[in-house]
């Protein structure tokens, strides 16, 4: 623990030497080659779109993947106008609630050529489409197909219920490289002692003072993209580190259980975000704990900011896909009107006081017939393209 804390005070080397030789090939795939510089800006990528895990390795697979679809759509010269390629551009950057011209920017300030992500979409969208019409047809799905699928989301199942203990780091621009340094050498511990002293030493989070210690929560209830990496830890492992929003997040899993109650992945998650000027300073932590005292759900929020601007609060209902880590991290841990005010925003200028109005399954009564077939749909198409790449793989000459 002392060389963790030595990290995280420490100061930080200053950075390397420009790699060379980015166009060198470090990849072969048959006749095709990745190059140094698009594995970086494929990992670059991926540490925009802040995916957890080793993004060196998923950005390798990832591209030999994508040569393997090249290589296999080109015997059908299969290609996609510009113009459509240029729509698909644009609603990748709307998805981010940009203009393509302000996704660029983004993507410039991190290093990345718009190029990177013209391919990765690219790719993606002919894939899917390739999938459509090579597997299409052979595809039957009947109506009893879906009254089984509308049948099979009716039931009652168990729920795997997770003991996890956190710890995120803040990491403001200025302590970002310590920050990072200390995620690191947590992320190897393997000791629950250690973890908890790490967790009181250097976790941003209320729960420090119980050694980063959670209760037993629904595994439904974190992101998409973290549940599988948490699902894949055995006890005493630690995830790598999660980067957030000025800060890294780590979870050590304690355990795993099937709920004794039958319940359903949430289709969306209401939410309520209060804004209080000053960030964690103590009048807005004061101002914080003031509201939390007097609100019960998220309904009495709008007295609260009655007579102010009305961007001071905001009322969304989302999928779980849609909200962002950090949020999904908060809402995880709370039940149906508690709150939390750990997270901040604009530069850590305005306190963020968040609470958790619903959790909202889809009832069965709502599913729509035809959209459950085109699930199904997609589902076996997934499948089979699935196994056309293993397909590819298996048959093909990849070095190193």
């Amino acid at each position: 623990m002392a060389a963790v804390a030595a990290v995280f005070i420490g100061t930080c080397a200053g950075p390397g030497a420009i790699a060379q030789g980015q166009l060198t090939p470090v990849i072969t795939v048959n006749d095709g080659v990745i190059t140094q510089y698009e594995l970086s800006q494929r990992t670059r990528l991926l540490e925009l779109f802040r995916t957890p895990g080793d993004l060196n390795e998923i950005a390798r697979t990832a591209l030999i993947e994508d040569r393997l679809k090249q290589q296999e759509m080109a015997r059908f010269g299969v290609s996609i106008p510009p113009e459509t390629l240029q729509r698909e551009l644009e609603a990748f950057a709307e998805r981010a609630n940009m203009t393509l011209p302000q996704f660029t920017q983004v993507l410039a300030q991190d290093g990345v050529d718009i190029s990177t992500l013209s391919d990765f979409v690219e790719i993606g969208v002919l894939w899917r489409d390739f999938v459509r019409a090579r597997f299409g047809r052979q595809i039957t799905i009947t109506d009893s197909d879906v009254e089984r699928a509308i049948a099979q989301r009716g039931n009652a199942r168990s729920q795997l219920e997770v003991l996890l203990s956190e710890i995120i780091i803040a990491a403001p621009p200025d302590r970002a490289a310590r920050a990072r340094e200390a995620a690191e050498q947590i992320a190897q511990m393997r000791s629950f002692a250690e973890f908890e002293a790490a967790a009181r030493q250097v976790s941003a989070l209320p729960s420090r003072d119980d050694g980063g210690r959670l209760g037993w929560l629904p595994i439904d209830n974190y992101p998409p993209q973290i549940r599988s990496v948490i699902l894949a830890l055995e006890p005493g492992e630690v995830t790598e580190p999660l980067e957030i929003p000025n800060g890294i997040a780590l979870f050590q899993l304690r355990g795993k259980r099937e709920a004794l109650r039958p319940a359903q992945a949430p289709a969306s998650l209401e939410y309520a975000a209060y804004y209080i000027p000053g960030g964690q300073s103590e009048a807005g932590l004061r101002q914080a704990a003031t509201i939390r005292d007097r609100v019960d759900t998220c309904d009495d929020l709008y007295g609260v900011a009655r007579n102010q601007p009305a961007e001071v609060l905001e009322r969304l209902t989302q999928s779980p896909s849609e909200i962002s880590n950090e949020v999904a991290l908060e809402l995880a841990r709370l039940d149906p009107g508690e709150v939390s005010y750990n997270l901040t925003r604009d530069n850590g200028e305005t306190l963020v006081f968040l609470m958790l109005c619903a959790r909202n399954a889809a009832g069965v009564e709502d599913l729509d017939p035809a959209a459950v077939r085109q699930q199904i749909l997609g589902q076996r198409l997934t499948a089979l393209a699935d196994a056309l790449l293993e397909d590819l793989r298996a048959s093909a000459v990849i070095r190193p």
